[in-house]
C-alpha cells in the first residue's frame, strides 16, 4: 500500500509518501507481516508566500498536490484532524488548506483518512504525548533514513502516512 500523508499549513504544507513493502520481494505487500517494511518514496513541503492572497495560495497547493498524486499514484491519503486552536483566524485558514487537500484527493478517486495528533504520535512513537523531536526521530528510524526529514512539515507528513499504514494493518488483522 502506498500512502500520501499531508501536513496542512498556510505557508508550508508538508507531504510524505510511504510504501509498505515486502522486504523479501521489494514489492508492495498486500498483508502486513513480520518481514514487511516501510519505505519513504518522497517527502518535502509545498511553500507558498504569505504575501499572496489566500485563493492564490490554495490554488498553488492544489496544483502541487495534483502533481504529486499523478506522479506517485498513492492508494490513499491521510491527514491530521483539526485540533483546537487558540487563534480562530489561523484555524479557519488551516481548514481551507485541509479542504483543498481533501478535494484534490477525492477528485483523484482516493480515500481520505483523518487522524488526531494523539493517534499519530501513538502510532509512530507509542506515546500520544510525545514531543515533536521524538516523532521526527522515530520517523527517521522507521523509514531507515540517515537524517530526520526536512523541513519539519515533511517529517510530520511522513508520520501521518506511517500512522495510516499502522492503523490499516491493525484493522486488516482484526477483520481477517
Amino acid at each position: 500500500m502506498r500512502v500520501l500523508g499531508i501536513d496542512c499549513g498556510t505557508e508550508y504544507t508538508g507531504y510524505g509518501i510511504v510504501d509498505l513493502c515486502d522486504a523479501r520481494a521489494g514489492e508492495p505487500g498486500n498483508r502486513r507481516a513480520e518481514n514487511d517494511r516501510l519505505v519513504c518514496v518522497t517527502c518535502g513541503a509545498i511553500k507558498v508566500s504569505p504575501r499572496d492572497a489566500m485563493p492564490k495560495r490554495l490554488s498553488q497547493i492544489a496544483r502541487a498536490l495534483e502533481e504529486l498524486i499523478a506522479l506517485h499514484r498513492p492508494e490513499r491519503v491521510a491527514l491530521e484532524e483539526v485540533f483546537y486552536a487558540v487563534n480562530v483566524k489561523s484555524a479557519l485558514k488551516l481548514g481551507q488548506v485541509r479542504g483543498v487537500a481533501m478535494l484534490v484527493a477525492a477528485s483523484a478517486g482516493l480515500e481520505v483518512a483523518e487522524y488526531s495528533p494523539l493517534s499519530i504520535k501513538s502510532a509512530v512513537v507509542g506515546y500520544g504525548k510525545a514531543e515533536k523531536h521524538q516523532v521526527q526521530q522515530m520517523v527517521a528510524r522507521l523509514l531507515r533514513l540517515d537524517e530526520i526529514p526536512q523541513p519539519a512539515d515533511a517529517a510530520d507528513a511522513l508520520a501521518i502516512a506511517i500512522c495510516h499504514l499502522h492503523t490499516a494493518a491493525t484493522l486488516e488483522r482484526q477483520t481477517s
